[in-house]
């Protein structure tokens, strides 16, 4: 099994203490200190509330364009999603539900760039969406525009959690055609991962 590595970065040294704690005995990943940040494929980052701060932390994390970035806070409420999500973040867990088993899945699962966010969060910020498409757009007359069929079916598969795999299975599709339409979504839509191109159509109104 190969191990991730991780970089964990918090606010304040008690979070990134708790969490480095909980990380150490998994034999999933590999725990990285400062001097090694150049070989963590993830970054943890542990903060309280997602305010201007922790969006600066999580851009000047994105600028090098390699590390996929996993975010543990206390409160995360819909703005703060679309923010997280908008500066490359993969995978979002709340303090109270961060296990170690939900930190090492989630972890794992931003290495291969799939994004993971809570599911209730997920579920308020379609509401928001769908009062932004039938109050906004609907009457401008804007709809699905700018998207293929196929492509709007991978993105809403992809906004409900489902991974590569269970995409491609259910719209019977290979594995490399869902990943080939997903390269093909976020390069033209100019975003830089999967949640981020989910949260652009989302914002949109493409989906």
């Amino acid at each position: 099994m190969e191990r991730v590595g991780v970089h964990v970065q918090a606010m304040d040294p008690i979070s990134a203490a708790g969490v480095i704690a909980e990380l150490r005995p998994r034999p999933e990943v590999r725990l990285l200190g400062e001097d090694e940040v150049a070989l963590a494929q993830v970054a943890v980052v542990v903060v309280d509330v997602v305010d201007d701060a922790t969006i600066q932390l999580l851009r000047r994390i994105q600028r090098g364009g390699r590390l996929r970035t996993v975010l543990i806070a206390s409160r995360i409420g819909n703005n703060e999603l679309v923010s997280a999500i908008e500066v490359g973040v993969l995978g979002l867990l709340r303090r109270e539900e961060a296990t170690p088993g939900r930190m090492v899945n989630i972890i794992q699962r931003a290495a291969t760039g799939d994004g993971t966010v809570p599911p209730d969060l997920l579920g308020r910020l379609l509401d928001q969406v769908g009062q932004l498409q039938r109050q906004v757009l609907s009457p401008r007359g804007l709809t699905f525009q700018g998207l293929a069929n196929r492509e709007v079916e991978v993105l809403r598969l992809v906004a409900d959690g489902y991974s590569t795999g269970e995409i491609a299975s259910r719209l019977c599709y290979s594995e490399r055609t869902v990943k080939n339409v997903l390269h093909d979504i976020t390069t033209r839509l100019q975003v830089r991962n999967r949640p981020h191109a989910v949260a652009y159509a989302m914002r949109e109104g493409l989906i």
